[in-house]
């Protein structure tokens, strides 16, 4: 039989996607890192400034620094209690219970909804002030709480609709636990463990894998959160929820400040970077491998 070249074939099919990350993805970020150093805005033309955009930003930008501390605690709140509710309900929908699958489905549908315009102005209505939370505390004989006005609340409120989409990781650890071996399981349990002891000494580490998997995709995720402050508080109440994000949406499309906007995007790049980094170097001290490897 004769042979054929299909590398030609194979070009044009993976074509579409190199169109797509040359145009889309390669382009705007080199190009971003270019009107980082310019003054830029879509109504006037490009001027190079060096690096003023920088030592403006670091130097006389007060809000800077509070989206960036807002952002940091925003990431501390939300990244952490979606992984631990979201390994809580893997270890549930893990069980031999009846209807299963469908438990399974109704608990994955958080995370395809939650992202929406419409999810996030139904989160501002739960927790308004007269909203169906603070109504469900007063049947409770408990005072009515500013969810979306309190600096001190605002935050953690958002981070709960975060929490609350808690579907691909769950998937994830869901996945996790179903290759855990049960003989490890069960010898740990003839040698006396109970259910608390067997899970932190053998389960637990066994999941540490994709636990840094999950820790490191939902930490970018949260650096990155724009819909929940835009839609819900507008940055508000005090600039406590005014995240990184909106920040940089608000300079680039609302003040036409185009360069100034690249170089907090980039800025914002370094630092996920930097955490990313380090969570990475920190991953041999307590992350395990079923093959005693590492990363």
């Amino acid at each position: 039989m004769k042979r054929t070249d299909h590398q030609p074939v194979a070009y044009l099919f993976i074509l579409p996607w190199i169109i797509g990350f040359f145009v889309f993805q390669l382009y705007p970020f080199v190009a971003s890192f270019v009107y980082s150093f310019t003054d830029f805005s879509l109504l006037k033309s490009m001027k190079f400034v060096g690096f003023k955009n920088y030592v403006q930003m670091f130097t006389r930008d007060r809000v800077f620094y509070k989206s960036l501390w807002a952002t940091v605690k925003y990431v501390l709140i939300a990244v952490p209690g979606k992984l631990v509710f979201a390994l809580i309900i893997a270890m549930i929908l893990n069980m031999k219970l009846k209807c299963i699958n469908f438990y399974r489905t109704v608990y994955y549908l958080p995370s395809i909804l939650g992202g929406s315009v419409a999810i996030s102005i139904l989160w501002k209505f739960l927790f308004s002030k007269n909203g169906t939370v603070n109504t469900f505390l007063a049947h409770l004989h408990i005072p009515a709480l500013d969810w979306l006005g309190s600096p001190n609340l605002a935050l953690v409120t958002m981070g709960l609709l975060v929490v609350w989409q808690f579907g691909s990781s769950m998937v994830l650890f869901l996945a996790a636990l179903k290759n855990v071996p049960a003989e490890l399981c069960e010898a740990a349990r003839v040698d006396g463990a109970g259910r608390i002891r067997t899970f932190f000494t053998i389960t637990l580490p066994l999941l540490t894998p994709t636990i840094f998997f999950n820790l490191i995709m939902q930490m970018i995720n949260a650096f990155k959160e724009f819909n929940a402050p835009f839609l819900i508080t507008k940055g508000g109440p005090l600039n406590s929820t005014y995240l990184y994000g909106m920040m940089v949406y608000e300079n680039a499309f609302q003040h036409s400040k185009m360069g100034y906007a690249s170089a907090q995007s980039w800025v914002l790049f370094m630092i996920i970077l930097v955490f990313t980094a380090l969570t990475f170097k920190s991953s041999p001290y307590w992350t395990f491998y079923e093959d005693g490897g590492e990363f």
